[in-house]
């Protein structure tokens, strides 16, 4: 077994809050990625949109793209407006050969609301969860089709948000659905990173290793603050700057033969946590704890 470790470029420049490292060009991302030891990162808002730019500014940072974000809408959107909607994003992938797309419902999400408590996030009735899961499917079997597996991501905010929605998800669509399993967001949701690993082995093809500070963690909860709020407050973090534990996480993955990327993710505030000095603590617990288990790590 051998898997390959990328980074996120939230932690440089968040695009959700474009104040927050907003000025930092993106050529220095991509620097210190690599200066940090990562082989690979995921797209950015400030990624080139074509292929014939990115993949040789990646190429110069001797980078792969490891997958990106897309935020979908088919509780609003049919597939084939959804369809319409990826595809500029699904050609820079394949042309980038990106392994696959994390891809996330974000209709009514309150991820970004700063004034909109955890609590009140979005939920589905039982007609909208056997719509929604048929929808997905054929998203799924479309990008399976062009070769750019869906990767669902479950994320605060959300309408699939807990481990149990998750399993909903996963158990009511077909096979050509896959998993970004997001271990801070698991946390985040009270579910159990190891239990959905070990449930959807089959299904899982790309992990975000997002930590989470404990104490900031539980006030978040306590006090039911907005997701921005959590984030602000610090409740990210690295790996090996938080409360979780990935020895067991790994150990299962190894057991799993699991050969995809692990990416390091974790949006903080730049001025609060240097990037480049956060990454290079996420690749040395990574690197450290794929060692000590016998991982290997390709690029």
């Amino acid at each position: 077994m051998s898997v390959k470790l990328g980074i996120a470029p939230i932690a440089w420049s968040n695009d959700d809050m474009p104040e927050l490292g907003g000025e930092t060009p993106l050529e220095q991302c991509l620097s210190e990625a690599n200066q940090a030891g990562f082989s690979g990162i995921e797209s950015g808002g400030k990624f080139p949109k074509q292929s014939e730019i990115l993949i040789p500014l990646l190429e110069k940072y001797n980078l792969k793209l490891c997958s990106g974000w897309y935020g979908a809408n088919l509780r609003k959107n049919s597939v084939k407006e959804e369809i319409d909607l990826i595809k500029d994003q699904l050609k820079l992938f394949k042309d980038c050969n990106s392994p696959c797309m994390v891809f996330a419902e974000v209709s009514d999400s309150i991820a970004g609301n700063q004034s909109r408590k955890l609590s009140t996030r979005p939920q589905m009735n039982k007609d909208e969860w056997i719509d929604f899961c048929k929808k997905i499917s054929e998203m799924g079997k479309y990008l399976e089709d062009q070769g750019m597996p869906l990767a669902y991501h479950h994320h605060m905010g959300t309408v699939i948000e807990t481990q149990k929605d998750t399993e909903r998800l996963l158990e009511n669509t077909s096979s050509e659905v896959k998993l970004t399993l997001d271990t801070g967001h698991m946390l985040f949701a009270k579910g159990n990173s190891i239990k959905a690993i070990d449930d959807f082995k089959e299904r899982l093809i790309h992990v975000h290793c997002k930590d989470m500070r404990k104490n900031i963690l539980e006030k978040s909860l306590n006090e039911d603050l907005s997701f921005r709020e959590a984030f602000l407050e610090g409740a990210f973090t690295v790996p090996g700057d938080g409360c979780i534990d990935y020895k067991p996480i790994f150990n299962l993955l190894k057991k799993n033969n699991y050969s995809g990327w692990l990416v390091v993710e974790a949006e903080q505030d730049p001025n609060k946590a240097n990037p480049f000095e956060y990454a290079k603590i996420g690749y040395k617990y990574l690197s450290k704890t794929c060692s000590e288990l016998n991982i290997k790590i390709s690029v």
